[in-house]
């Protein structure tokens, strides 16, 4: 089985995808106090990452199909 490079960097991405999901749908309390400064600069929003995964899924499907 050999690994191609696009679909290493399509599961990187999908794996980001899905913790930025978890975070901001489950854990977005945790987020903010262990990333104090982090949470200011950058806040989580449940929109913006449920776009990112849409977006990755959509790229996903046109690399497999």
């Amino acid at each position: 089985m050999t690994f191609d490079p696009i679909v290493i960097v399509f599961y990187i991405l999908l794996i980001d995808s899905v913790i930025a999901n978890v975070v901001a749908w489950g854990a977005e309390g945790w987020y903010v106090k262990h990333f104090r400064l982090m949470s200011r600069w950058f806040p989580i929003a449940k929109g913006w990452t449920a776009c990112y995964l849409a977006l990755v899924l959509w790229i996903g499907y046109l690399t497999f199909y």
